[in-house]
Order: C-alpha cells, then sequence, then structure tokens
C-alpha cells in the first residue's frame, strides 16, 4: 500500500454563495470526496473508507496565513507560524527551514525504511535561479534536504514525473520545451504508475492560489477544470489499498471576492483503508502524523 498525497495550494471552504467558484461551476472529484458538502458549515463525511472534515490553516496567529509556514506546519507537523510569530510566506522563513531540512515527512518516511516519492518535475530556469538565490519553496527545500533528487525534463520525457500544470502545456507555450501535450487522465495514470514502487507521494498543485489571486472566475476554471479530472481518474481507480489525502496550506480560491488569502478552514479528505488516524486531526499541524501511522 500506499499513501498518495495531493497537496493543493490555497483553497479552503468557502461560503455559498456567487463568488466561490466550487459552487458556481460543479467539480465531480470535489462533489465525491466532500459528500457534496463543499461549503462552510456543510456536513463533513465520515464512513469506513472515506472521510471529510474541516481543519484550522490559522494556528492560532492573527492575521492571513501564507504559504511558508502554512506548508511547513502541514510537512512538518510543527506550528511552524507559532515559531516565528507570525505567518509567512510565500518561501519559507530563515526562522523555520530547520523543520523542513531535519523533520519533514520525507526524512520521517525514510526513516522507518520506507520510500517517499515527490511527483512534481521542475524545468532548467528553476534550478537556475533558485541555485543562484539558494531560494527554494518549501517542498523543493524539503526533498532536497531528504537526499531526494528534484525532477527535471528527462523524468517528464521518462513519464515518471508532472509539471506543476498537470497537463504540460506551459513549459511548450512558454518556456519553449518540447515536451509532448497530455489530458489530466494520462498525468494520474502517470502518478498511479509511480506509486506502486512507493510508500508516499506527493503531488502540488499551486496553479489554484495564483488564480485566487486573480479574482477570475475564467482562471478558476482553467485550474480546476484539469484538477477535476485529474483528481476524478485517481479516486475511481486507485488500488483499494492505497490512501489518498488531499488537503492545502490556506484559503485563497474559495472567495473570489478577495485577492488575498482567507482565514477559511481548509480541507481534509481521505480515501482508502485507515482513516482513524486522521479523525482527531484538527489543523494542519496533525496531517504528516496521521500518514505516518498509515504507513507504518
Amino acid at each position: 500500500m500506499a499513501v498518495i498525497f495531493i497537496f493543493i495550494d490555497g483553497v479552503g471552504i468557502g461560503n455559498e454563495g456567487k463568488e466561490n467558484p466550487f459552487l458556481i461551476d460543479s467539480y465531480e472529484s470535489f462533489q465525491i470526496l466532500s459528500g457534496e458538502n463543499f461549503f462552510k458549515n456543510g456536513k463533513g463525511v465520515q464512513s469506513s473508507n472515506q472521510l471529510y472534515k474541516a481543519i484550522d490553516a490559522n494556528l492560532d496567529v492573527e492575521g492571513l496565513p501564507q504559504s511558508g509556514t502554512g506548508q511547513t506546519t502541514l510537512f512538518s507537523g510543527e506550528n511552524a507560524s507559532k515559531v516565528i510569530g507570525k505567518h509567512f510566506g510565500p518561501f519559507p522563513h530563515s526562522g523555520i527551514k530547520h523543520l523542513l531540512k531535519e523533520q519533514s515527512v520525507f526524512h520521517a518516511v525514510k526513516e522507518a525504511g520506507k520510500k517517499p516519492y515527490f511527483m512534481n518535475a521542475y524545468p532548467p530556469i528553476f534550478f537556475e535561479h533558485a541555485n543562484k538565490r539558494n531560494r527554494w519553496s518549501c517542498t523543493t527545500l524539503m526533498t532536497k534536504s531528504a537526499e531526494m533528487r528534484l525532477n527535471s525534463t528527462d523524468d517528464i520525457l521518462a513519464e515518471k514525473a508532472l509539471t506543476a500544470e498537470i497537463v504540460q502545456n506551459a513549459w511548450r507555450e512558454k518556456l519553449d520545451i518540447n515536451i509532448p501535450k497530455i489530458t489530466a487522465t494520462d498525468a494520474a495514470k502517470r502518478l498511479m504508475n509511480v506509486v506502486p514502487n512507493h510508500d508516499l507521494v506527493l503531488y502540488e498543485y499551486y496553479l489554484t492560489d495564483k488564480a485566487g489571486h486573480n479574482k477570475s472566475i475564467d482562471d478558476a476554471r482553467r485550474v480546476l477544470q484539469p484538477l477535476d479530472e485529474f483528481l476524478l481518474h485517481i479516486i475511481k481507480h486507485k488500488r483499494s489499498e492505497d490512501v489518498l489525502v488531499i488537503t492545502s496550506d490556506h484559503g485563497n480560491l474559495e472567495d473570489l471576492s478577495v485577492k488575498t488569502h482567507t482565514r477559511n478552514e481548509v480541507p481534509l479528505f481521505v480515501m482508502g483503508e485507515g482513516i482513524d488516524h486522521f479523525n482527531d486531526v484538527e489543523s494542519l499541524v496533525g496531517v504528516k502524523d496521521g500518514i505516518l501511522k498509515v504507513i507504518k
């Protein structure tokens, strides 16, 4: 068995209103995952093999949650916002980098004798800029620190990794990198081909957060449609023994009336055996521990 961990940046649980793109349009994957209750005060889901609940992303700190502290908390199991006394992002603050360098979920999985894998790939220009500035995102910093290789163009061509936008169009159209166009279903199949050889597979989708900042329903649709198709195929075709975990770091896209992040709770979706390990998760802090209990 393995844990498939899909991290979706900037998606909270929004109001039942015209500002919420998840209610303006219907996305089957989110309907299934939430029991058709993906809105504030909607009823959660708890059955023998499925869990949906709202969890806190504010972390007992005032202000709007940010990606640097939220993701560090999610991946380390420590309240990064409390450590530095504020929310910070989008990159990890120097005062919390040690959490990603020393006690990330990747480190813990490896220490347990298991195999983690980070599904995202990065183009050459990313490595040039990151190496020059020594500025890495939360996911790339924890991957490097766990002595895991970051995927590149070769891994895309070998069908062992995915680009940030799922369907591989941005690399071709904006960076002039010769990689094939794929569908979101193709991408889901690629991820599931990797899963049997690992114990934890993480994929990060951050275009949702960018779309939220744009306050555009068209941008929301552009990023949610491939995500919906991608998730739907995984939901319907994952192995019965595998556990699917989906969550976010803070709210944003669920409220197109504001361009900032929100203080809304974020969803925790779990499908598969072992959901009991997530029953007591109340905030971003507890997700890592739930994943480790499933794997161990």
